[in-house]
C-alpha cells in the first residue's frame, strides 16, 4: 500500500507540474491574440506565437503524464476503481469525451490556422482551448471533491460498490464549488508568474522593450490571483472544517480542542509530533480560518480520534501531522512569496522605468518555481490530510489497494517512472530554454505584391 501511494503521488504531482501552466497560460495567450486582433499591433501578434510556443510545449507534456496517471486507478488502486467506478466514471467521461477533445481538437486549429483561418474564427480557437481547459478542470475537481466529501450516491450492500443517484449533486458539490476557483487561481498564479519572469529576463538583460507589455500583464496576473486564492482559500478553509475537521486540526497540530485557536507560524515539537515545545502563533487566526469567528472553538486530533473511532470502529483516523502542518504553510508562504516578486517587478517597472536590480532578475529566474511549490504542496496538504481514507467516511486506503499487484511490481514501475519522468523533466526544461533564450520571433515579412508565380509558390 505504501509503495502504490509512493507512486501515486509521485506521478500525480509531476502531472500537476504542467497542468497549471496549460489552464493558465492557454487564457493568458487567448489575451494577447485578442489585443493583436482588437489594436492590429505586432508587438501582441509576436507576444502571443512567442508564448504559444510555450503553451504547446507544455501542454503534450501535460497529456503523456496525465495518461499515465489515469491507469494507476486500474493498476494499483482496482478494488477503489471497483467502489467508485459507477461514480468516477460519469466526471472523468465528459472531461475526457467534451472537455480534452475540445482542447485537444481546437488546439491543432489553432497550430495549422495561422494565416489560413480568418482572424476571429482562428481566435475563436484559442478561446476554445481556454474554455476547455477550465471545463477539464472543474470534471476532474468534482471527481476529486466526490473523494473530500462523498454525495449524490447510495451504498450497495450486496454488490458492495458505491452508486450513483444524483449526478447534479456530485457536480455541485460545496467542496467543489470553492475547490475549482482556489485550484484555478493557483493556476492563473502559476501562468501569470512564468509570463512575469520571462519578460523580466528579457527586459533587463537584453533591453527587450517589446516584452514590457507581458511583465506589466504578468505581474498583475500574478497579483491578482494571489488575492484570488487567499480569499477562495479563506472560504475552502471554512467548509474544509465541516466535512472534514480532523484535516484543520492536523493543519494546526491542534491535538486538544481550544477556543479562540491561533495559527503558529512556525512549531518546534517533539520528534514523533504529538508534543508542542514551542510555537510563534497568531492569535484566533486558527479559529477565524475554521469558523469565521476569532472566538469559535476549533476541535482537537485527541477528540476526533474519540468520536471517529466510536463511529466507525477501533483503529488510527490521524494523518501524519508534521507532513499536514509543514505542507499547509509551505503552500501559503510560497504563494505569498510569488505576489511580491511580482509586485516588486511592478513597482521598479512603473512609469516606464526599466528594472535595473540584479537581485530582482535572481528573484525572477526562481520566480515560476515559487508557485508551482504551493500548488504542489497544496495538493499533498489536501491529499494527506484526508488519511487514512480514500473516500472520506466510507473507504479506507488500505482497503482500496490492487490485491493482485505485488510490492516487487509496484517497485519496478515506481523505478521506471520516476526514472523516465526524469528525462521528461530534462526534456521540458531544455525545451523551454531553447524557444525562451532568442527571445520574440522577428516581423512577420510583408507581402508579395508579384502575383506571376504564385501557383508555383504554393505547389512549393
Amino acid at each position: 500500500m505504501d509503495l502504490a501511494r509512493w507512486q501515486f503521488g509521485v506521478t500525480t504531482v509531476y502531472h500537476f507540474l504542467f497542468v497549471p501552466i496549460t489552464i493558465g497560460l492557454s487564457a493568458l495567450v487567448a489575451g494577447l491574440q485578442t489585443a493583436w486582433v482588437r489594436t492590429g499591433d505586432e508587438r501582441w501578434l509576436r507576444l502571443t506565437k512567442f508564448y504559444g510556443k510555450l503553451l504547446l510545449i507544455n501542454f503534450a507534456m501535460g497529456v503523456v503524464t496525465g495518461i499515465v496517471q489515469e491507469f494507476q486507478f486500474g493498476m494499483n488502486w482496482s478494488d477503489y476503481s471497483r467502489f467508485v467506478g459507477d461514480i468516477f466514471g460519469a466526471p472523468l467521461a465528459i472531461e475526457a469525451l467534451l472537455a480534452f477533445f475540445l482542447e485537444s481538437t481546437f488546439l491543432g486549429l489553432w497550430i495549422f490556422g495561422w494565416d489560413k483561418l480568418p482572424k476571429k474564427v482562428h481566435l475563436a480557437c484559442i478561446w476554445a482551448v481556454a474554455i476547455g481547459t477550465q471545463l477539464s478542470a472543474y470534471f476532474i475537481l468534482a471527481a476529486n471533491s466526490w473523494m473530500q466529501n462523498p454525495v449524490g450516491y447510495r451504498f450497495n450492500p450486496d454488490t458492495g460498490r458505491a452508486e450513483l443517484t444524483d449526478f447534479a449533486a456530485v457536480l455541485t458539490n460545496k467542496v467543489t464549488l470553492v475547490t475549482y476557483p482556489h485550484t484555478v487561481a493557483g493556476c492563473f498564479l502559476v501562468a501569470g508568474a512564468l509570463m512575469l519572469a520571462i519578460a523580466l529576463w528579457h527586459l533587463v538583460r537584453n533591453g527587450a522593450e517589446e516584452f514590457r507589455p507581458a511583465l506589466r500583464l504578468g505581474a498583475w496576473v500574478t497579483m491578482v490571483a494571489a488575492l484570488a486564492t487567499l480569499v477562495t482559500g479563506d472560504i475552502q478553509g471554512k467548509i474544509m472544517t465541516d466535512v472534514q475537521p480532523m484535516k484543520m486540526a492536523a493543519a494546526e497540530g491542534l491535538y486538544e480542542t481550544e477556543r479562540s485557536a491561533g495559527l503558529s507560524v512556525f512549531t518546534i515539537g517533539s520528534l514523533d509530533g504529538s508534543r508542542e515545545v514551542y510555537a510563534l502563533k497568531i492569535p484566533g487566526l486558527l479559529s477565524w480560518l475554521g469558523q469565521g469567528d476569532v472566538n469559535a472553538a476549533v476541535e482537537g486530533v485527541n477528540d476526533l480520534q474519540a468520536r471517529y473511532s466510536a463511529q466507525y470502529g477501533a483503529g488510527s483516523y490521524t494523518p501524519i501531522i508534521p507532513v499536514t502542518y509543514w505542507s499547509f504553510r509551505l503552500m501559503i508562504g510560497f504563494g505569498l512569496l510569488t505576489a511580491l516578486v511580482a509586485a516588486w517587478a511592478l513597482w521598479t517597472h512603473r512609469k516606464g522605468r526599466r528594472p535595473t536590480s540584479r537581485w530582482l532578475v535572481r528573484a525572477g529566474i526562481v520566480l515560476p518555481l515559487l508557485p508551482l511549490a504551493a500548488n504542489a504542496f497544496g495538493w499533498i496538504f489536501t491529499e494527506m490530510g484526508r488519511q487514512p481514507w480514500i473516500v472520506f467516511g466510507e473507504m479506507l486506503t488500505r482497503d482500496g489497494v490492487s490485491r493482485t499487484v505485488s510490492a516487487s511490481e509496484v517497485v519496478t514501475s515506481l523505478a521506471g517512472f520516476t526514472l523516465l519522468y526524469g528525462l521528461l523533466a530534462v526534456v521540458e526544461v531544455k525545451l523551454l530554454l531553447r524557444f525562451i533564450r532568442p527571445g520574440l520571433p522577428d516581423p512577420a515579412p510583408p507581402p508579395e505584391t508579384d502575383t506571376d508565380d504564385r501557383p508555383l509558390a504554393f505547389a512549393y
